[in-house]
């Protein structure tokens, strides 16, 4: 189902006025369209009206204009790790298309799920290839979202893999962004 949610001030008020428990928007669209921004965004209003966040969030590492790495931030406590860099042009963890992911990192995040059990908003930032085609990553989070602890949750699901989070998330709402002008997604 598609749901209209104009921002992430929609959202939270929704939140706000009681919706019942378990409610999960998968919010997708193409590479560059502010998936990461618009769960960032809704992760710091929800937090300003006191309401309890936690999952994580992969912001992009920027040197200059280029994008050279992931982070991953842990949106209970405000810890952040590296998670991942470009690959080198060896061939080296060809896998994993252009991404090489720090192992620790992934282990580091995957704890922090498993002990995400209930709370009021849960925000996963992403799901993807590495989940959902390879059964690694932070694939904990699969077991957070099954088990409905949460009150809203929103997870970042790539369009390619829009039809595998629905097969497994039926009760979902998608959240689709539309496609950035380039001159927007550096910001």
């Amino acid at each position: 189902m598609l749901v209209l949610i104009d921002s992430p001030d929609s959202l939270l008020a929704s939140l706000l006025s009681g919706n019942e428990p378990g409610r999960l928007i998968i919010v997708t669209g193409p590479s560059g369209s502010g998936k990461t921004r618009w769960c960032q965004a809704l992760a710091e209003q929800a937090m300003l009206l006191g309401i309890q966040v936690r999952g994580l969030l992969s912001p992009a590492v920027f040197e200059g204009e280029s994008k050279t790495g992931i982070d991953l931030l842990d949106l209970g406590t405000g810890s952040r790790r590296h998670l991942a860099v470009h690959r080198r042009e060896d061939g080296e963890d060809k896998n994993w298309g252009a991404w090489r992911f720090n192992e620790q990192s992934l282990d580091w995040g995957n704890a922090v799920l498993k002990v995400t059990t209930t709370c009021q908003l849960f925000i996963l930032d992403e799901l993807g290839p590495l989940e959902f085609q390879h059964g690694v990553g932070l694939s904990d989070g699969f077991g957070v979202l099954a088990g409905r602890g949460y009150h809203l949750a929103c997870v970042v699901v790539r369009e390619s893999l829009l039809e595998a989070g629905l097969a497994l998330w039926p009760w979902a709402e998608v959240l689709s962004l539309p496609s950035v002008p380039s001159s927007e997604t550096a910001a």
